[in-house]
């Protein structure tokens, strides 16, 4: 019952000869064909000799970093290396060192030129495996260029809180989506000799206390939501690297828990690679080693002083965990593995027979165009209605037929935004916008804007048109001139960052984030939308927003933090250059009282997931609370049919799913068929969940048959008695549409054994 998804994996070519492993094969080079061919048995036994050569000091130094770079923090570091961690090779053995930076949307080190893709949330919502692999690839050839072996970037929790301030990290709220993209996006990444690493396991799902907060979940609703995200990952993905988190999950940290990183992850889930904690989430010398833990971060910083007044850091893994392996209180065999699996990921992934160096160029050229490419694939276009006089959508905007056009607020001519923390990408030409003066000494509450101004780019747009700008801060001139003008693009931004959650998901003004904007931004749209004939809603943001005005306003695209390329992508979206083919990754909500927890506790560190199941989307279905836009939805400049559905099973519960879509408008496009299960009655499941998705491309009138493959295991529940993924026997109803509240969707049952 497991999943299929294959993608090209990155192999190592470079094999030792069976008989000399023993002996001393350290990183030479034998001929091949006389030992072993298949990379992961190579990697495990080139590995094994030379771990058997190690001392206990060399295998202590393995399994533990120097430091942080980045905050020049601890060492020794090489030059040129800036990132977030650095393990130092052992050179008589041939084991070189191994730098890590962070990689959400792209490598995260000051002064690198660095590629900014657009955010992880808007690639989950292009729903475009290639895409993610291609993102994947993009980023590990940047990581290698600059000298870094290991991306610290694939963040995997689930939107179980929309006001998590690292939403925009993530990739939604399915299991499924999230599970498959990650590991598109993985394979892409180990594609290029770079080690993959994916984050934060598990239930790490907001930042309000999130370094001692309890998640107190059951174990089924862990299995079928946010664990199902890892497992697809893990498995499928094959990432050399889990980074635990560090919050606690039902009263045992994550980075010391026993279920999680050795039952489930290595036992059931056949993990081979390394289990990494996050940057001080280490918190116990045995406990953490008997549990799984494999390599402590930062690690050792010796002496040095934390940069951060208050903050320090503890090493369990240096002459605390020698100590312990000398008492015998951690085997010595426990330590080997965790060696072991260090070595043997490097030598899969290519970074031990070639190890990165820094100081090369990052080819910003292709970057910006793959940059460019995910941005417009992946903007949401939410509502697109004809304006009182008109016969046509409001978009795509006709160049020909506009005289006037006002561009308000949202720093649209100077640029675009992205997210904070260690998700940041730096802005390679310096930050587009100027004064923001942060007062936190933890963390900067000033946002990051590319010099990608949307504002430039819908002027070359439509270089017939009188284009004025309007910055946001006085309501009543913007809508004056919007009033005269034939449209008014109103852009709307939304700062988020790790370590802060969000208050609300309504657009921050100058009372919640006088940092970013200084001005009370539903006021503004709510004040444009009263006077201007055609008025569009530009978003940029990483999590859901409230639309007080929505009925007030013809058009809202949702472009997320789109990247270095982010003004280019919206003009060509606004005007029709491309067509819309993203789809919502995450449910919005009409008001915050309709969440699961209404408000964040600053002070209650229990986290108590008492909706169960009901995650994302499944909260909205199985509670009936009407979503302001539902999770997989998006519109299009042209429109698709879905016709001749069929559902058929084989033995073991594998479903397949056909049907036709065409194409019936008047423009190419592209369309995310989405298909979901309803289970059978009495399971206490939620009404439906995803199991599965095509993405197609078509041109007018063309149509395709697409073909779903559901895995047996993506239709079961899981056994918290027996500990298993248990196939129910019963009638299941199959829907095929465009959304997961799509009412025109086609549907099909088929009836399943119980396995």
């Amino acid at each position: 019952m497991k999943a299929r998804f294959t993608l090209p994996f990155a192999t190592t070519t470079i094999a030792c000869a069976a008989a000399l492993i023993a002996a001393a094969c350290g990183n030479g080079n034998s001929n091949p064909s006389t030992g072993p061919t298949d990379p992961d048995t190579v990697a495990d036994q080139r590995a094994a000799a030379l771990v058997g050569q190690m001392t206990t000091d060399e295998k202590i130094q393995i399994v533990h970093g120097v430091g942080m770079p980045n905050a020049g923090l601890g060492g020794p570091f090489p030059a040129g290396i800036a990132g977030a961690g650095y393990i130092p090779g052992i050179s008589r053995l041939g084991i070189p060192g191994i730098a890590m930076a962070d990689s959400a949307g792209g490598v995260n080190v000051a002064n690198s030129n660095a590629t900014a893709l657009p955010a992880p949330v808007a690639l989950a919502a292009s729903w475009d495996t290639t895409l993610a692999n291609a993102y994947g690839a993009r980023i590990a050839t940047e990581l290698r260029t600059l000298g870094y072996g290991e991306g610290l970037g694939g963040g995997v929790n689930l939107t179980r809180e929309p006001r998590d301030g690292r939403t925009f990290e993530y990739m939604g709220e399915d299991p499924v989506l999230s599970g498959l993209m990650s590991a598109a996006r993985t394979t892409g990444t180990q594609s290029q000799n770079v080690i993959a690493t994916i984050k934060h396991y598990a239930m790490n799902d907001q930042e309000t206390n999130r370094m001692t907060s309890n998640s107190v979940v059951d174990e089924r609703t862990m299995r079928e939501t946010e664990l199902l995200a890892f497992e697809l990952g893990v498995k499928q993905g094959m990432p050399g690297s889990v980074m635990c988190s560090y919050n606690l999950v039902n009263g045992t940290y994550a980075c010391e828990d026993p279920y999680l990183l050795t039952s489930v992850l290595k036992t059931e889930w056949g993990f081979k690679g390394v289990v990494q904690s996050d940057w001080t989430a280490t918190h116990s010398t045995v406990a953490s080693a008997l549990a799984g833990l494999d390599e402590e971060e930062p690690g050792d910083i010796g002496n040095a002083a934390s940069p951060i007044p208050g903050f320090t850091i503890t090493s369990y893994f240096s002459s605390a965990l020698k100590s312990a392996v000398t008492a015998g209180s951690v085997p010595m065999s426990r330590l080997n593995d965790m060696v072991q699996r260090k070595l043997r990921t490097m030598i899969r992934y290519g970074v031990f027979d070639s190890p990165p160096t820094p100081g090369g160029t990052v080819d910003q050229t292709a970057g910006n165009a793959l940059a460019l490419q995910v941005a417009q694939q992946s903007s949401v276009l939410l509502k697109n209605a004809v304006p009182t006089g008109s016969t046509q959508p409001v978009l795509p905007l006709s160049a020909a037929g506009l005289s006037s056009i006002v561009v308000i607020g949202g720093h649209a001519d100077a640029g675009v935004l992205s997210g904070g923390g260690s998700g940041a990408v730096p802005a390679a030409a310096g930050n587009a916008v100027s004064g923001c003066q942060s007062t936190s000494a933890l963390l900067s509450l000033c946002g990051t804007w590319y010099k990608s101004a949307p504002l430039a780019a819908i002027k070359a747009k439509a270089p017939s048109a009188t284009v004025t700008y309007f910055d946001g801060t006085d309501a009543a001139a913007a809508a004056t001139a919007a009033a005269s003008a034939d449209v008014a693009i109103v852009f709307a931004t939304q700062w988020e960052t790790e370590g802060v959650d969000l208050s609300s998901l309504a657009l921050p003004n100058a009372t919640t984030d006088s940092y970013n904007e200084n001005y009370d931004q539903d006021a503004l749209i709510t004040a444009v939308a009263a006077q201007a004939r055609r008025v569009i809603v530009v978003l940029e943001n990483g999590s859901p927003v409230l639309m007080p005005w929505l009925a007030n306003v013809h058009g809202v695209l949702e472009s997320w933090y789109p990247g270095v390329q982010g003004g280019q992508a919206i003009a060509d979206l606004l005007f029709g250059d491309v067509n819309p083919s993203g789809k919502l990754p995450i449910t919005f909500p009409q008001q915050d009282a309709d969440l699961p927890q209404p408000t964040i506790s600053s002070t209650n560190t229990t986290v108590n997931y008492s909706e169960g199941l009901l995650m994302g989307y499944r909260w909205y279905d199985g509670k009936q609370i009407t979503p302001l836009f539902p999770f997989g939805f998006g519109l299009s400049y042209t429109t698709f049919a879905y016709s001749g559905m069929g559902a058929k099973a084989d033995a073991a519960g594998n479903v397949t799913v056909t049907f036709t879509v065409q194409n019936t408008g008047t423009r190419a496009g592209a369309e995310t068929a989405e298909v979901y299960a309803a289970l059978p009655a009495g399971l206490g499941e939620p009404p439906k969940r995803l199991v599965g998705w095509q993405k197609v491309s078509l041109q007018p009138g063309q149509s395709q048959q697409v073909s779903v493959a559901v895995p047996a295991m993506l239709l079961s529940t899981w056994d918290a008695t027996n500990h298993v993924w248990k196939l129910n026997g019963g009638a299941y109803q199959l829907t095929a549409g465009t959304s997961s509240r799509d009412t025109n969707a086609l549907t099909a049952s088929v009836s399943l054994s119980a396995h």
